[in-house]
C-alpha cells in the first residue's frame, strides 16, 4: 500500500493527492503484524508522507498538520485494534488447548497392540473450530478377537461429547459380553434413541454414522457392518481398496426410518495388510481449488511398515493438499494383522 501511494503521487497532477492510501497502511497493518510491526507501519507512513509533502511544494502547512495528526490518530486506533485481536487469537487458542485436553480426556488413545492387530489412531481438529467434535474411534479385545468402530456423532459441543462417552461406554461393555455384531448395533441405537428422547425438550437429535469390525484371531474374514459411513479401505501390496457395505444402511439413530435388518458384510484381511479407518471429515477436506481429498493415491504407494507410521504418511499428504487446514474433524484409526508367530503360539492381549 505504502508503494502503490508512493507511485501514484508521483505519477498523478499535483493538484491530487495518494494521501488516503497513506492513510489506510496503518490499519490495513493491525490484524496481520505485531504491535510493534502495526507502531512501525504509522512511522513510516509519516516519513513517506513528509518527504512527499516535502517534494511535491504544493502542501501548506495547515494541510500538513492535518495530515501529520490523520496518521497519528489512524496509527493509534490501529494499535488498539491489534491488541485487541490479539488478545481474541489467544483465547481462542486457549479454548481450542482446552477443546483437545478434553477430547483427549473423552477419546483415549489405545493401546499398541490388541490381540493379533497393531494399532494406531490419530485426530485432527478443525482449524475453524474451537468446539469439542463428535468423532470417535474405539478398539477393545473379545473372548474370539478384536473388535473395533469408528463413528461420528451429528454436531459439537457438550452434547456431542456426552453422546461419544455413552457410545464409547455401551461399546465396551457390548464388546465384552455380546458375541453378535448385529446386537451391539441394536445396543447402539437404542442408547442413540434414549439420548434423542432426553433431548426432546431442546428440539434437537443425535444420529451417528458408524463402521464396526469384529476380526476373528483365527485369521478367518474379518466381519463389517457399515451405518451411512465412509468405508475402510484396506491396504495390501500396493493397492488401496475401499470395503463397500454390500447394501446401503441408516445411521445409528435414523432405524425406525425403515432399517429391516443389518448388512453384515465379509472380507479378508491378510496377515501384513493394514485397514484404515477414519472419518468425513478426511473425505471432505478441500484444497484452495474446492478438489475433495482421496486417500487412494497415498494409500496405494510402497507403504512403510507400522500403522502409527501409515497414518503419518496420509496426514502430511492430507495437510499438503489443504495447506494445513481441515474444514471438519477428523479422527484415524489404522491396524496392521501381525504375523503368525513361528512357534504357532497365539500373541497375548
Amino acid at each position: 500500500m505504502l508503494l502503490v501511494a508512493v507511485v501514484v503521487d508521483v505519477l498523478i497532477p499535483s493538484e491530487f493527492t495518494a494521501f488516503p492510501l497513506l492513510a489506510a497502511a496503518p490499519v490495513l497493518a493491525a490484524p496481520v503484524y505485531s504491535l510493534q510491526g502495526t507502531i512501525a507501519t504509522g512511522v513510516v507512513t509519516e516519513l513517506i508522507g513528509t518527504a512527499l509533502s516535502y517534494t511535491k511544494g504544493t502542501v501548506t502547512l495547515t494541510d500538513y498538520s492535518v495530515r501529520f495528526a490523520t496518521v497519528v490518530v489512524l496509527t493509534v486506533l490501529a494499535a488498539i485494534l491489534n491488541r485487541v485481536m490479539t488478545k481474541d487469537r489467544k483465547q481462542l487458542k486457549d479454548t481450542r488447548e482446552v477443546a483437545e485436553v478434553v477430547q483427549r480426556a473423552v477419546l483415549p488413545i489405545p493401546p499398541d497392540r490388541v490381540g493379533s492387530l497393531d494399532v494406531a489412531t490419530r485426530y485432527r481438529a478443525a482449524a475453524k473450530e474451537a468446539a469439542i467434535g463428535g468423532d470417535l474411534y474405539a478398539i477393545h479385545p473379545t473372548p474370539d478377537g478384536v473388535r473395533m468402530m469408528i463413528a461420528d456423532v451429528r454436531g459439537k459441543g457438550l452434547g456431542a461429547v456426552r453422546a461419544v462417552n455413552r457410545l464409547l461406554g455401551v461399546f465396551y461393555e457390548a464388546a465384552a459380553h455380546i458375541p453378535g455384531l448385529t446386537d451391539v448395533v441394536d445396543r447402539l441405537e437404542e442408547l442413540i434413541l434414549r439420548i434423542n428422547a432426553e433431548e426432546d425438550e431442546e428440539g434437537t437429535e443425535s444420529f451417528a454414522t458408524a463402521v464396526l469390525i469384529d476380526v476373528p484371531d483365527d485369521g478367518s474374514p474379518l466381519y463389517v457392518i457399515n451405518l451411512g459411513h465412509p468405508p475402510p479401505f484396506l491396504a495390501y501390496q500396493g493397492r488401496a481398496s475401499p470395503l463397500e457395505p454390500s447394501a446401503p444402511s441408516l445411521p445409528l439413530g435414523l432405524g425406525d426410518l425403515g432399517r429391516t435388518r443389518v448388512p453384515v458384510d465379509r472380507h479378508t484381511l491378510p496377515h501384513g495388510a493394514t485397514l484404515v479407518l477414519f472419518t468425513d471429515g478426511l473425505l471432505e477436506a478441500r484444497d484452495r481449488h474446492g478438489a475433495f481429498y482421496d486417500p487412494v493415491p497415498s494409500l496405494s504407494r510402497p507403504l512403510p511398515a507400522g500403522p502409527g507410521v501409515i497414518l503419518d504418511s496420509l496426514l502430511v499428504d492430507l495437510a499438503r493438499h489443504t495447506g494445513g487446514r481441515l474444514d471438519d474433524d477428523a479422527a484415524l484409526m489404522a491396524v496392521t494383522r501381525l504375523p503368525e508367530p513361528s512357534d504357532g503360539t497365539r500373541q497375548s492381549r
